[in-house]
């Protein structure tokens, strides 16, 4: 293959991803009734192939899903896609998400036991964030959307409903932000719609703790660790939204947006704080001990080279 093709994979049946189909009874379709994960390639190395692997699993815990496939099947499906899609003759890095539904049944909310999972592999292009994210940063807006509490959805849960956090980015949208920062009922910055976000306050880096219920991120956990690496501190804590008026500088983090810099946010009663433009000195510092640390473990995991 001499050009890259996104491909899917529905159960072993690997097609372009235009002509990938499931059943409309599948419950995945039905009622977000699975689990997810996503990660991005490096070198063909995929970033933390075992750690995604382990949140996956206590996805399924949380909705007592039994998987139906063991981690080395399940990469092989993997492998198997990405050679379809020309990536690795290429040697083209590749955004992956597998997914596995609780398969087809009844349309009834009740899962039948003898119900069959489904998985789906999806190999697309790394998503290519428009530069200006990056030069300037992202507009991002608190928005009247909770989101959703543990003891209701536990937003630990990987999962294909993610309604909550689509309302919560069409306000924003209509705001004119580009994202949006979730609070919880007790008024709690958790999140943004889909990935972390990290605040530099009195001096301190710090990012919600999980009172404020949110995805404990994979990038957030390495971005501690690299900065640990540095002697940068970075903690994680309760901040109310009324903290991030004293803000001195913002970010996001996730898988594909790596370290991204925050240059304006806008609060729910419509005040606006602004930080600098392209990130603040601890932003630029994080975002070069994340690439450090991204570029040390592709180092040492060539052997799970999707190439």
């Amino acid at each position: 293959m001499s050009e890259f093709t996104s491909m899917t994979n529905v159960d072993g049946e690997i097609r372009p991803t235009t002509e990938a189909r499931i059943p409309v009874m599948d419950r995945g379709f039905l009622y977000g009734d699975s689990i997810y994960e996503v990660f991005r390639t490096y070198g063909g190395v995929p970033l933390f192939y075992d750690e995604h692997w382990r949140r996956f699993e206590n996805s399924a815990a949380l909705i007592h899903l039994t998987i139906g496939h063991t981690k080395e099947a399940l990469t092989e499906q993997i492998r198997a896609t990405v050679r379809a899609s020309g990536a690795a003759e290429l040697e083209r890095d590749v955004y992956v998400r597998y997914v596995v539904t609780r398969g087809e049944g009844p349309m009834d909310l009740l899962p039948r036991a003898e119900s069959r999972t489904r998985f789906v592999i999806i190999v697309k292009e790394v998503p290519s964030w428009n530069p200006v994210f990056y030069s300037r940063g992202v507009n991002v807006a608190i928005v009247g959307t909770r989101r959703n509490p543990r003891h209701a959805l536990d937003p630990n849960i990987k999962g294909g409903n993610y309604l909550n956090n689509v309302l919560g980015v069409l306000e924003a949208s209509a705001r004119g932000a580009d994202d949006c920062l979730m609070l919880d009922a007790a008024d709690r910055i958790t999140e943004a719609s889909n990935s972390n976000v990290f605040f530099v306050i009195g001096g301190r880096l710090v990012t919600p703790s999980q009172s404020a219920a949110n995805l404990r991120g994979l990038t957030k956990a390495a971005i501690h660790e690299a900065c640990a690496g540095y002697g940068l501190e970075s903690s994680e804590v309760e901040i109310p939204a009324a903290a991030a008026a004293s803000a001195d500088e913002c970010f996001l983090s996730s898988a594909t947006r790596e370290v991204m810099p925050v240059y304006r946010l806008t609060a729910e009663d419509g005040s606006v704080r602004e930080f600098p433009e392209g990130g603040g000195p601890v932003t630029r510092r994080v975002q070069g001990y994340y690439r450090d640390y991204v570029q040390a473990y592709v180092a040492e995991h060539t052997t799970l080279s999707m190439f």
